[in-house]
């Protein structure tokens, strides 16, 4: 365990309404809105100026969108930005049509324009919502929010706390988002990294607490490329939840944990700080550790630490036991810096690797470069699907499926938990099962959103 003095600070160095019912006509037109614009923050530590950012009422995270299991999430999107957009509801299995992915699901918003965004929250659990076009500049320049969906019993914690951890990259001298959003080197090699880490939009985000108290800590990374590998001091407890879907068991919290772009956990942590110290959120870069998020501790809650928590409440789980009948699929990535990859199909002609990186095109699946006319998969409703992902490339991806969970299979056949974002090192394969039962046209897609915005892009269909 590091010492409160190894840590850092990690702000250290800025090194279709018609078809709708009535009633939901009236209930979308009552929808609090959800406005996108640019506005100046104090993003960086006193001393730096403001930062004009593009956020959704003009903050950075957005404002929380909570409801209750089995409500439906109303919003009104206001798009006051100088380009389209839309917005994605990350992880949650709603309809396709309100998915939010232009291009594939809808058209983009123009400016000055709205869209009535209508969707259930069949799930309990952590979520979030982002633009989903230009994403790797929308995001980066700060589109993005939490999205809270709670269970109908709340589970025995003293405070639920989200924390959205960021980077960005900013011109120091100026405090301005660095508008290089289609940077080759970004594009073709890990993704954009930013200079800044910030925790719920602050350079050095504190919380007091009290000894022996129970903290639900719900953990996003909303980052375009940055992994966060994280550790705890002062805090002790359990991994209740992967992105937003309950583990079986509660796990104990490993000294590490690393988050890929896009993915989310739960943790229940007990507050075993002294009166008078820190509890942290560590977070270890390039074996160096900085302090990602502070608890400094007053008082006590009680005098002494409750049980195990209970778990979860699970969500739905679709049936994967059925393997034998699964469809088989696979995914290889292809291209990058120091890839082998030499051609690849884009737009419907095979193009040399030159003239694919000439126009920004870096990735593939496949051999496909992009969203495709035809979809990597077309399954009928209910059916399950065996997908084989092959990481072979140099560099990590978090490959992200909308609408619908996967469990990873362990090499022994053993399913994982539920997820939504899978995260693949360099030279990995790994083997994902899911059910394709929520029907209609579903990006799959790299969550290193430079990587995205330039090859790895494709679809999954289902079918009625």
């Amino acid at each position: 365990m590091l010492s409160r003095r190894s840590f850092l600070w990690a702000s250290g160095g800025v090194t279709a309404l018609a078809a709708l019912p009535t009633a939901a006509k009236r209930a979308v037109a009552a929808a609090p809105e959800l406005v996108a614009r640019a506005n100046p923050v104090q993003l960086l530590p006193p001393g730096y100026q403001e930062t004009s950012i593009w956020g959704y009422s003009g903050q950075a995270p957005g404002p929380e969108v909570r409801v209750m299991q089995g409500a439906r999430i109303l919003r009104r999107f206001v798009n006051q930005l100088p380009q389209a957009s839309s917005v994605h509801w990350h992880g949650l299995r709603a309809e396709n049509a309100m998915d939010g992915v232009s291009g594939l699901t809808q058209d983009a918003v123009p400016p000055g324009e709205s869209f009535d965004y209508d969707l259930a929250a069949e799930d309990a659990g952590t979520f979030w919502y982002h633009s989903h076009n230009r994403s790797a500049e929308q995001v980066a320049r700060g589109l993005y929010g939490p999205l809270i969906v709670d269970e109908p019993t709340p589970p025995d914690v003293d405070r639920d706390v989200t924390l959205m951890l960021d980077d960005w990259r900013v011109d120091p001298k100026t405090g301005q988002v660095e508008e290089d959003f289609g940077a080759t080197h970004d594009l073709s090699h890990g993704g954009r990294l930013g200079n800044f880490i910030s925790t719920n939009g602050e350079a050095a985000y504190q919380l007091p607490v009290r000894q022996n108290e129970r903290l639900r800590l719900r953990i996003v990374n909303a980052a375009n490329a940055r992994l966060f590998t994280l550790g705890l001091q002062g805090l002790d407890g359990w991994l209740m939840a992967y992105d937003g879907m309950p583990v079986i068991s509660p796990e104990p919290v490993p000294e590490a944990l690393t988050l890929g772009p896009g993915q989310r956990v739960d943790l229940f942590v007990d507050v075993i700080a002294k009166e008078g110290e820190e509890a942290l959120l560590g977070r270890i870069d390039q074996s160096k550790g900085y302090v990602q998020a502070a608890f400094p501790v007053s008082g006590s809650s009680s005098a002494n630490r409750r049980p195990a928590p209970a778990l979860l409440p699970p969500n739905r789980t679709p049936d994967m036991t059925d393997l034998a009948e699964a469809a088989t699929l696979r995914l290889e990535m292809s291209g990058g810096a120091m890839g082998s990859m030499r051609e690849a199909i884009w737009n419907g002609y095979s193009r040399k690797a030159g003239e694919l990186m000439e126009n920004g095109q870096f990735w593939a699946f496949n051999g496909l470069v992009g969203m495709t006319e035809t979809p990597l998969a077309r399954l009928s409703l209910g059916q399950v699907a065996r997908m084989t992902v092959v990481n072979d490339t140099v560099f990590p991806h978090a490959m992200h499926l909308h609408g619908m969970h996967f469990r990873v299979l362990a090499q022994d056949g053993t399913p994982g938990p539920l997820r939504d974002t899978l995260l693949t090192l360099r030279g990995e394969s790994h083997e994902i099962v899911f059910a394709a039962d929520n029907p209609g046209r579903w990006a799959f897609h790299c969550h290193m959103l430079s990587h995205a915005a330039s090859g790895m892009m494709t679809w999954i269909e289902v079918t009625t």
